[in-house]
């Protein structure tokens, strides 16, 4: 990326119009918190000078000192020339209006999902009736947290096959001190877990197909592949997760999993299944429900699918 002569970039205003300019120029792609140059170059001039996004605007004109503008155009400079998302540059990812720790070990906090937690999965559920929750290939932990403030009296198991992100998860339980209620476990889909049944099991699992993981941005690829790819479609945990979800889920419970761009491919195989697709204000698709009455009527045709 090109050096800016910085004594020509003196405000805050300054380094974020120049930012947003370099990445436009640089063809970023935006898809991981933010989804706009100006956003994302707010964003790292902000964490450069340990500020929040609720300052006051007047302070986007306060001069940036020589030390500061170093960092902010380290930051630029990694965004630009290595395609490293802001989110792991910054250390902080943002999910349902709480503060999560990411780092490489994890996929970047953004699944739809938010906004079914921030509604308490209503109207399927009750929240005075939520007693435990599992959020399966958890990475960070941030669906399973953002359960736990959701459901307050939720018992919250987070599952996961990487140990580097379960670590990454424990971060997030300590920090949001929900050490009494949350849980991080190691576990491939359901082997590891110890025979609990669940209110909820919630998902975002890796789902992509080999060809689309071909065709990602570069700043894909900066997040670990076990979180992302899953076989020729893409399948291979979903069909997990389904065929053994009947022994883990309460009468009356649901599960709710994210497929994103994979719902046709999940579809395809099983065409019998009435998933019911749900629909977002915020934007976002290809995150489905199923009853635990439906888990149990289809479970010979998820068991098969393993065969």
């Amino acid at each position: 990326m090109q050096s800016p002569q910085q004594h020509e970039l003196i405000t805050l205003r300054d380094w974020i119009r120049w930012g947003a300019s370099r990445f436009n120029e640089a063809g970023l792609f935006y898809g991981h918190g933010t989804d706009n140059a100006i956003d994302e170059a707010l964003a790292l001039v902000l964490h450069s000078l340990h500020l929040d996004h609720d300052l006051p605007a007047d302070y986007l004109n306060a001069r940036v000192t020589g030390d500061e503008a170093a960092r902010i155009e380290g930051l630029f400079t990694e965004r630009v020339d290595l395609r490293v998302p802001a989110a792991y540059l910054i250390g902080e990812a943002r999910f349902a209006g709480l503060k999560f720790f990411v780092d490489e070990n994890v996929l970047i906090p953004r699944s739809p999902i938010a906004e079914l937690i921030e509604e308490g999965f209503q109207p399927w559920l009750d929240a005075d009736h939520v007693g435990s929750v599992l959020d399966l290939c958890c990475g960070s932990g941030c669906i399973g947290i953002a359960c736990a403030y959701a459901f307050p009296n939720a018992l919250v198991d987070l599952g996961d096959i990487s140990q580097a992100a379960l670590d990454v998860a424990a971060r997030n339980i300590e920090r949001h001190q929900l050490d009494n209620r949350v849980r991080a476990l190691h576990a491939d889909v359901f082997d590891g877990l110890d025979g609990e049944r669940y209110d909820l099991i919630v998902s975002n699992p890796p789902y992509v197909s080999t060809r689309e993981m071909a065709t990602l941005p570069a700043e894909y690829r900066h997040e670990p592949e076990l979180g992302l790819e899953a076989g020729d479609d893409g399948m291979d945990v979903v069909a997990r997760i389904l065929a053994g979800a009947a022994d883990y889920l309460q009468p009356g419970g649901i599960i709710v999993i994210e497929v994103g761009a994979s719902a046709d491919l999940l579809m395809a195989r099983y065409p019998d299944v009435p998933f019911l697709w749900l629909d977002f204000e915020r934007g976002g698709d290809g995150v489905f429900l199923l009853t635990a009455e439906q888990v149990n009527e289809y479970r010979e045709q998820f068991e098969e699918s393993l065969a």
